[in-house]
This record gives C-alpha cells, sequence and structure tokens, in this order.
C-alpha cells in the first residue's frame, strides 16, 4: 500500500468571495456559450482527458453545475461517489466526475445545452448564497495535489476549484475542437493570475514568470530565480497536469 504524505495547514481561496463570485458567474456563461456554437461532430472530438469526448465533458461540467446549485444534490452526489469509491477504489474525486457522466449518459447535446442553461446561473447562485462560517470550515477529506495531501476549506471549492475546473474545461474544449476561446484580461486574466500566485506559493522558489496572450502578464517573485516564458492557457494546461513538466512548471495546481 502507497502511503501519501500529507500537511497540516487548510487551504482557502486567496480570492474575495464578491469576485469570486462575480468570476464564477462569468465562467459559467462562457461555457454554456461555447457548447451552443459546438457543431454535431465537434460533440464528438477526444479532449485532454482520456476517458472524455466534448459531450462526456459537458456531462461532467452540467453535473458538477447542479451539484454546486444545490445543497442537497451535493450530498447525494457524495454519497453515490463514496459508495462507488468502497466498490472500486480510486479517488472520490473520479468516482465523483465518473458518476455525473454516467448518470448523463443517455442526454443529447442538445438535451445538455438545455439543462445547462438553467444550471449555470443557479450553481452561481448557490455558490454565492453560501454563508461564511461554511465556506471557512474544513471538507471533511483531504485532497491529493502533487501526491500529497492537503485539507481544504468548503470555500476553496466555492469560490476557486468550480471555476477553475469550468474554466479548464472550456480550454480543454477549445483544444478539441481547434476554436480559439475568448480570453479576455479581465476575466481570464484574473483566474490565471490566482493560478499564478498559488503556484509560486506552493513550489517557494524565486522566478519571473511571463504569461503571454490576453489572459497573460508578468510576475517576479524573489531575485536571481529561473526566469520561465510561455503562453497563458498553455501554462495553466502544465500545472494541471495537462501537458509534460520540468522544474518549477512541475508543480501541479488544482483544477
Amino acid at each position: 500500500m502507497t502511503t501519501i504524505p500529507a500537511v497540516s495547514a487548510t487551504r482557502g481561496p486567496a480570492l474575495d468571495h464578491d469576485t469570486a463570485m462575480r468570476l464564477a458567474a462569468t465562467e459559467y456563461g462562457r461555457y454554456l456559450a461555447q457548447l451552443r456554437s459546438l457543431s454535431p461532430e465537434e460533440w464528438a472530438a477526444p479532449t485532454d482527458c482520456p476517458a472524455w469526448d466534448v459531450r462526456q465533458m459537458a456531462a461532467h461540467n452540467l453535473g458538477m453545475a447542479v451539484m454546486a446549485a444545490s445543497a442537497p444534490e451535493m450530498v447525494r452526489q457524495n454519497v453515490k461517489a463514496q459508495l462507488r469509491q468502497r466498490k472500486h477504489g480510486g479517488l472520490l474525486i473520479d468516482c465523483l466526475t465518473g458518476l455525473q457522466v454516467e448518470e448523463r449518459a443517455g442526454m443529447s447535446p442538445d438535451e445538455i445545452v438545455a439543462r445547462y442553461a438553467e444550471a449555470g446561473p443557479r450553481a452561481a447562485r448557490g455558490r454565492r448564497s453560501r454563508p461564511a462560517w461554511l465556506r471557512r470550515a474544513p471538507m471533511p477529506d483531504r485532497q491529493v495535489v502533487g501526491g500529497v495531501a492537503e485539507r481544504w476549506t468548503w470555500g476553496f471549492l466555492f469560490d476557486t476549484i468550480l471555476t477553475r475546473d469550468t474554466w479548464m474545461h472550456r480550454m480543454d474544449t477549445a483544444r478539441a475542437t481547434g476554436r480559439a476561446p475568448e480570453l479576455t484580461a479581465g476575466h481570464d486574466g484574473a483566474l490565471v493570475a490566482d493560478v499564478v500566485a498559488e503556484w509560486a506559493e506552493r513550489h517557494g522558489s524565486p522566478c519571473t514568470l511571463t504569461l503571454t496572450g490576453p489572459a497573460g502578464g508578468r510576475w517576479e517573485f524573489g531575485a536571481g530565480g529561473a526566469e520561465l516564458e510561455l503562453d497563458a492557457v498553455e501554462f495553466c494546461r502544465v500545472v494541471s497536469r495537462r501537458a509534460p513538466a520540468t522544474e518549477l512548471l512541475d508543480t501541479e495546481v488544482p483544477f
């Protein structure tokens, strides 16, 4: 049996709640617009998540939005995911996302789009309404990031991860279909900057990072370190373990 090391600190969101919820609402809208633009052939395109094509990825995103919108639905999905984990093993998050895809296996692209149009705004409202005391509370299960088990607050899930997850899958879909994603400094640049800050905090080494493209920017962390330059979306692909990485870029950031 492999023992996974753990850290004692609990990770919370870096962005303030109002900013995080503004980004969440915008991201749900952008992903919906992307889904509405897809051709029938593009729904079957393979993605950087090997088990999923574009339709299955959308089914996961729909399931996650439905979960985020409703506390009872969050409990239901997590209980079923835990049962799957006990039966089949693996990580709980993989059991949860697999459940979301499986439960929507019979949905057509049109059905997924229609339901996402309802679920996205409900998810944004549900996440915004989570009380501060809950957002500060730690989640019961540790999450494995970079081979280390760490504790998150519910706020890190609600304010950070659920938006990063949708954003990254929008980038996955753009890559799978060969379409350029909508990117702006005010929205995507803010999300990428939050990822960069967490990445730098996780590796703790001096460096200068230059990210190109509409979501990019330049950051200096300490002095005398490595100088890195790459596209902003590609940076997120690398630190999310979607692309090969070396040295500081091998520091994983959760999405």
